[in-house]
């Protein structure tokens, strides 16, 4: 059974992280500038198009010249209110933002930024759901598409959702196309609403380690103890996320997938620690991506070790913090980073044993809560310095070593 520490990283694994002193100082060159720009570096090559609103469901539905869930696509975020007022919006003729989309390869493209619009488009045509919290037409709330009057329909028939179509011809190479790409998404997404942190990692930093992250993130151990709906018969056969799963907050805000990354990137956070903790992520991701295919066969293998120790000896409570609070002591009633970060080392070091932890999982449990009520210095308020998260791996391995050693 494989163990690791701070110290003792696997192959390949250790980071140099270097993020500079700040932008270079580039002189105002102006006949540089000018060949530059002449010469059309980092220019964008786009055309426009407009598709009749009865089209899109072809589109949707044609999944080999429309890639509607590329990688830098945050999760589903509309419900059906928002929805529907996007229809209401067709039927008033309010100009909608353009659809962006990339040409992967001749006549073929994916949906960087639009898929909420065509998705919403698309289910309304399918009469997958009535309209709802309509405002200036409130007397088609109610209705599904085939339930709308005549000149109704017709009129959304005559709606077009305009695009936006960023064209091969942008970059030169795979790797010019993905910088580009990730770049565009950011930019048009930055008026939005506000990417949270692990959408932006998951736009801007996406590659083996990114997906390898996505994957475990759907993990039913973790999902346990962090209340996430676990993954269904149709989503592991079909990929289609269910609605209770969608209006998850710690799904659809990608935090999950940044519990995953945390894992990972804690076994060099010791090293590290000065730096902000979200620059460290992001630089972790980047240069993660770049691990070899064996080495993140390692890391998935102790991920899926590591989290299925921890349920099957704290349960689905196993990252509550019993806390001090005016009334007295109670245990928090979700999990907090501040105890899942250690506790998830803490196990991994304890792989080796994970048969003798599970027979005596009982008094680990017994004796968690004389365990926060000694050590809550450690756990309380802010401490993200180097200390204070040795202080928490230790405590914790000592909690298991004391358990393991006793004679029960």
């Amino acid at each position: 059974m494989t163990t690791y520490s701070i110290n003792g990283l696997y192959e390949g694994e250790q980071l140099t992280l270097d993020f500079g002193s700040g932008s270079p100082v580039i002189p105002h060159d102006r006949g540089s500038i000018n060949a530059k720009y002449v010469k059309g570096e980092v220019r964008i090559v786009t055309e426009q198009a407009r598709y009749p609103l009865p089209t899109i469901v072809g589109m949707y539905e044609d999944t080999k010249k429309y890639v509607l869930n590329p990688d830098f696509q945050r999760r589903h975020r509309w419900n059906r209110d928002k929805q529907s007022r996007l229809i209401e919006s067709f039927i008033m003729n309010v100009p909608i933002p353009p659809v962006f989309l990339y040409e992967v390869e001749y006549s073929k493209y994916e949906v960087m930024d639009g898929l909420q619009r065509m998705t919403a488009i698309y289910d309304f045509y399918k009469d997958k759901f009535p309209l709802t919290g309509l405002e200036e037409w409130r007397e088609l709330n109610g209705l599904r598409y085939s339930q709308l009057p005549d000149q109704v329909q017709k009129g959304i028939d005559r709606r077009y959702l305009s695009s936006i179509i960023l064209l091969q011809e942008t970059a030169k190479t795979a790797h010019e196309a993905q910088r580009l790409k990730q770049l565009v998404f950011e930019r048009i997404n930055s008026g939005g609403v506000q990417l949270e942190p692990q959408e932006s990692r998951n736009a801007i930093y996406d590659g083996p380690l990114n997906r390898l992250c996505i994957e475990l993130a759907r993990n039913p151990y973790l999902c346990r103890m962090w209340d996430i709906p676990e993954p269904t018969a149709t989503e592991l056969e079909t990929g289609v996320f269910a609605d209770d799963l969608v209006s998850n907050e710690t799904f659809r805000r990608m935090e999950d997938v940044e519990l995953v990354l945390r894992f990972f990137a804690y076994r060099q956070r010791l090293l590290h620690d000065q730096t902000a903790l979200n620059v460290y992520l992001d630089e972790f991701l980047r240069q993660g991506n770049g691990f070899s295919s064996e080495l993140l066969t390692k890391y998935k293998d102790l991920f899926q070790q590591t989290v299925k120790l921890v349920f099957e000896v704290l349960g689905e409570d196993a990252f509550h913090l019993y806390r001090q609070r005016k009334s007295g002591w109670n245990w928090f009633d979700r999990p907090t980073k501040v105890v899942y970060e250690p506790l998830m080392y803490a196990f991994s070091q304890r792989l080796d044993r994970a048969e003798e932890l599970v027979l005596k999982g009982q008094y680990v449990r017994e004796a968690l809560q004389e365990f926060y009520q000694s050590n809550y210095a450690i756990f309380e308020g802010r401490k993200v310095n180097r200390a204070d998260m040795n202080a928490r791996n230790d405590a914790l391995i000592g909690l298991l070593d004391s358990i393991l050693a006793a004679i029960v």
